[in-house]
Formats: structure tokens, sequence, C-alpha cells
């Protein structure tokens, strides 16, 4: 980053024209008092000469106190000035490094691919916030993310050919189709995240969506049964909170906030990092998306990479899952780029990246600004690249083709990966500090779970739905009483509030019977509450199972998994893969 427009050229460390505002936050321009503070970086002049005690031509000097001279400007390189005579020593400030300059600089924000590109850019906010180009999410997200709670991103890749050269690829007229889709999931501690791919062929319902078109109207656009993934977006005018609706109702995750690239942000963000290596397992000549690159690394940026991320006619068994699979290799692959000192410490990348991210994306209203998306990149930047895990949405061919084109769900699979992401169970190993009172409570709600446990046929229970869907009391009584033998159970009605974790209710003298029907269910320490029996139909104590918002189905054990299924695909971003 060269000095333009900021009041001296030459060799001045840059770093050291940045200074942070304790009343905003953030990091500004050091100007003189008598300079107009400009948002927005100026176009470069040349070294102004020095007039009246080393102050630049066309300013006016402070005045100087006989008998004193001023110090002229420190250069990088050069050593501290003597304290000045009759001036009694400072001690030194000590300078903090480039890197960390840079790493305040980016706020974190570099922490994965188009995300960590727009966090990174408040170095000149007036500017790039007119970059930045923002659609109504329509209600379909949550209203934006949290600091306090887990993060859930839509990364939403289009089709759409426009820009410089990209009319060449495919369908020119394609209407945007959401192609490459990834619902990026951070943990509410932020020690880890999963970054989950959804097929672009796989078959799902996209359910009736309000939009907003435009021109500003909002139109309803019906839903539709039995159709590509990709049609959620662009297909009969549709906008990507549809998107958003469809990846709802089928993963149950309801996204916080969405971002829509298109061709050029490939080109265009790997161009302003300088590039991103890559590695091959062979030599790759495909004609459709015009790649061609012999074994071994590489590393490529602009059209090339567009062609890489596009390619998957020669990798894998040459369908999209295989092109998936690719682009996660990419994209591991740029995060780790975006992470390096290499990009965090070079000022010129930072803002071409920052220019870049900013241009390339459409984002929802809720990340209508730099400010914004600089809040989600400093959460965003706490990540470290190897508890990121790139994984697939579970599937299989689909059983009514007899050409195989479309996939669909993979139900023995699929929802316990949609389940770990709803619950903030980490796809990789990590170490969590627990503080004393949580290991502590941890250990008084595992030990509810020890002891003796009465038969099946001795536990008295009655059920209260309390949250989840109409009907769910009954249902999860008769699994009980056909399945596993609780007949002394029975349906009570609705509970007077809603809650969001199922709960068990019981008397002490009840705990026996609590552990046996925790161990059919599946229920955590947390959710048994030993408390008091209530008084069933019969006049009998019995204990009180009220289901809540978190109830999946009759027979569905409310134990969350702590690992993904044996089979299903995954990787992390610290790891570099050659694509075979």
């Amino acid at each position: 980053m060269d000095a333009q427009g900021r009041g001296q050229a030459g060799d001045i460390d840059p770093a050291d024209q940045w200074v942070l505002n304790p009343h905003t936050g953030e990091y500004e321009l050091r100007l003189t008092p008598s300079a107009a503070q400009s948002g927005i970086p100026g176009p470069r002049r040349a070294a102004p000469s020095p007039n009246r005690a080393g102050a630049p031509a066309g300013r006016t000097a402070s005045p100087v106190a006989p008998g004193r001279t001023v110090p002229p400007p420190r250069r990088r390189g050069t050593p501290p000035q003597e304290p000045l005579p009759g001036r009694r020593g400072r001690r030194p400030v000590k300078k903090k490094s480039t890197a960390k300059k840079a790493v305040l600089w980016t706020g974190g924000a570099m922490a994965f691919v188009l995300v960590a590109a727009a966090g990174g850019g408040y170095l000149y906010i007036r500017h790039l916030n007119g970059n930045i180009t923002s659609v109504s999410d329509d209600g379909a997200s949550t209203g934006g993310f949290q600091t306090d709670k887990a993060i859930n991103i839509l990364l939403i890749g289009t089709d759409k050919r426009t820009g410089a050269g990209n009319g060449s690829y495919g369908d020119k007229d394609s209407v945007g189709h959401a192609d490459t889709t990834i619902l990026l999931h951070v943990s509410k501690d932020r020690t880890n995240a999963t970054a989950l791919s959804i097929p672009r062929d796989l078959i799902v319902d996209v359910p009736d969506c309000e939009t907003t078109q435009s021109d500003g109207t909002t139109k309803v656009i019906p839903g539709t049964d039995d159709v590509r993934f990709n049609t959620s977006l662009g297909q009969d005018e549709r906008t990507a909170s549809c998107t958003v609706r469809t990846v709802t109702e089928l993963t149950g995750i309801q996204a916080d906030n969405f971002m829509v690239a298109d061709f050029n942000a490939v080109k265009t963000l790997t161009t302003a990092v300088g590039g991103v290596e890559v590695c091959l397992a062979k030599d790759i000549d495909d004609e459709d998306s015009k790649l061609k690159l012999s074994k071994g690394t590489h590393t490529i940026s602009g059209e090339q990479a567009l062609a890489f991320v596009r390619t998957r006619h020669s990798v894998g068994f040459g369908g999209d899952l295989s092109r998936i699979g690719l682009q996660q290799q990419f994209l591991s692959a740029l995060m780790r780029k975006l992470k390096s000192n290499d990009t965090l410490t070079n000022p010129t990348k930072m803002i071409k990246l920052a220019e870049a991210g900013t241009k390339a994306l459409t984002v929802d209203s809720n990340l209508d600004s730099i400010g914004k998306l600089k809040d989600l990149g400093l959460e965003l930047g706490k990540l470290n690249v190897k508890n990121l895990t790139f994984t697939t949405v579970p599937v299989v061919d689909n059983p009514t083709e007899k050409v195989k084109a479309t996939v669909v769900l993979n139900d023995a699979t699929a929802p316990t990966v949609f389940d770990m992401i709803k619950n903030d169970v980490s796809f990789t190993e990590v170490k969590k500090k627990a503080s004393a009172s949580k290991s502590a409570e941890a250990a008084k709600e595992a030990a509810r779970l020890k002891g003796t446990k009465s038969a099946a046929s001795e536990v008295r229970v009655r059920i209260l739905n309390g949250g989840a869907a109409a009907g769910s009391a009954q249902a999860e009584l008769e699994y009980l009483q056909n399945e596993e033998g609780v007949l002394k159970s029975e349906n009570a009605g609705n509970a007077d509030a809603a809650l969001s974790k199922t709960t068990l209710e019981y008397a002490p003298d009840q705990a026996d019977q609590a552990r046996r029907l925790a161990a059919i269910l599946g229920l955590s320490g947390a959710q048994l509450k030993p408390g008091k029996s209530v008084t069933n139909s019969q006049g009998l104590p019995t204990m009180t199972l009220t289901l809540g918002k978190d109830f999946k189905g009759a027979g569905v054990s409310f134990t969350t998994a702590t690992k993904a299924p044996e089979g299903v695909q995954q990787s992390t971003a610290d790891k570099v893969e050659c694509a075979k």
C-alpha cells in the first residue's frame, strides 16, 4: 500500500499512518488538524517539498518557540531522535510489528473465503460501502447473526454469466441458478466450523416464498415439489431468500445471513490475493471448463481459477459431486492463502481484497455495510483452519431414474449430519476449556444417569406436549407402550408453556424409573429435572415427560451424535489435497 492521499509519500511506514479512534473503535488515517478527513484515498501526490521548519508546502507550519527546532518526520528504518535539549526523556513506546498491525487492520476477518474478503474492508469505509449490493432477505433468515450465538451463513454461487468474458461459459442465458451452495456453520464458542455443500442436483421441495423483486414490488412465488435444488434461485423469478427457505426446509437450519456471488467473484478474489496454490494428482485437459493443467502443484488465479472450480468431467466420477470435492479443495487452499502472513501483512493485497470482495458479493439487507461485515469477520477470524470441516449433504442416486442424473437424501446418514450442525457439534476433535463451575455442573448432571434402573413395566409417566408438533404426545405414548413396554403411561395433553428442550421431572423416590426412561429415550442428565411427582388420572404418583421443540418424532433418540456417521465425506481446511 503506498502513501497516496495520506499527506506524505516516500518511505514512511504506511502502518504508522493508521491509528485507532477510541470513540468509534475503527482505524483511521492520521492527518494533520488542518487537513480535511477523506473517506477515500485520494489521487497519488508527489512528495511535498519542505518549507519553514520542515512543514510541507501548501500548509501553515505551527509556531515554533525561539531557539527550538522541529524534528523531521520519522522515516522507516530511521533510529529514534535524541530528546531535545531541556526536554525530559520519555520511556519509548514499544512498536507493534507490521504483522500485528495487519491483523488489526483486517479485524481477523480473513476467516473464510468470500466472507473473509468482504470482512477485511474497513480500511476506507465510505468508499467500500458504495461497492456493496444488498437485497432483502424477505423474512427468510433469523434477522442477522449474533455475537453470542452460533452463526449460520448461506453462501450461494450462481451460474449467471454476467461480466466480461463469462458469456462463453455454458448457458450464457442462464437466469442465475443456485449452482454452488454452502451452509457455513460457526460454533458458538468459535472453536470450529462446518461448511456443508448442498448438491445442485439434489431433489427437494421448494416452498412458497415471498420475494422482493428488482422493481421493489413483492411477489409470492408458489413452491414446487420434487425439483432440483438449484431451481430454488432464478427459476420463476425466485430470489436468494427462496434458497434460504429451501435450505431451512431441507436441513432444519435457518440461516442468519446469506451472500451471493457470480463467476466474477472467483476471478477477482483469486487475483486480489496473488493466486491460490492447488494440487493435481493427474494431468487435466477439460474441454468444457477449459482447464488444462499438468500433474503437480500450480498457482492459479482469474480465468484459470474459474475453470478449476467449474471442472467436473475430468475429476472423480465426472459428475457434480466430484466437482463439489474439487471446489472444497479450492476453498481450503484459498482460505489458507487468506489466513497466511503473505496476505495479512501485505497492505496492497488487503486493499485489493477489500475492493474485490465488496464488489463481487451481493449480501442480504442485514449485512449491508462494511461495519456489519467487519463485525462478522471479527467473529469468523477467531476460527482455526484445522477445525473447519468441509462436508457434503449425504445423498444416494435417485432410485426413480434409469439414467442417473439427480440424487436424493441418504435417509440413513443425512439426518445425523443436520442434527450435529443444529446442535453445534464439531466434526473435528476440539479441546475445550471448561470452567470449574461448568465442570461441576456437568458432573452433577451425569450423576443423575448413574444408578439402578427399574423395569420398563414399572415406569409410570404422563406425557405433555410442550412445543412439539401437534399429535406428538400421543405418538410418543404409543411408541412407549407398543415398542418399549412402558404400559403405565398416559397422554396428559398440552403443557402450560412451550419448552425448547424436552424435560423429565421426577420425585427422589422415582429416580430409578427416570433412569430407565432416560435410557429408552436417549435423554441427557441435563434433561432430567429432580423435583416432585404429580398424580395421574388413576390417582397414583407419576413422572412428567414434557416434549419440547427438540422432539424429532416418536422413538427418535434425544441423544445428539458426537461424530459424523461412517462413510460421510469430510476434510479439513488445513490439509492439502490433490484432485484425482
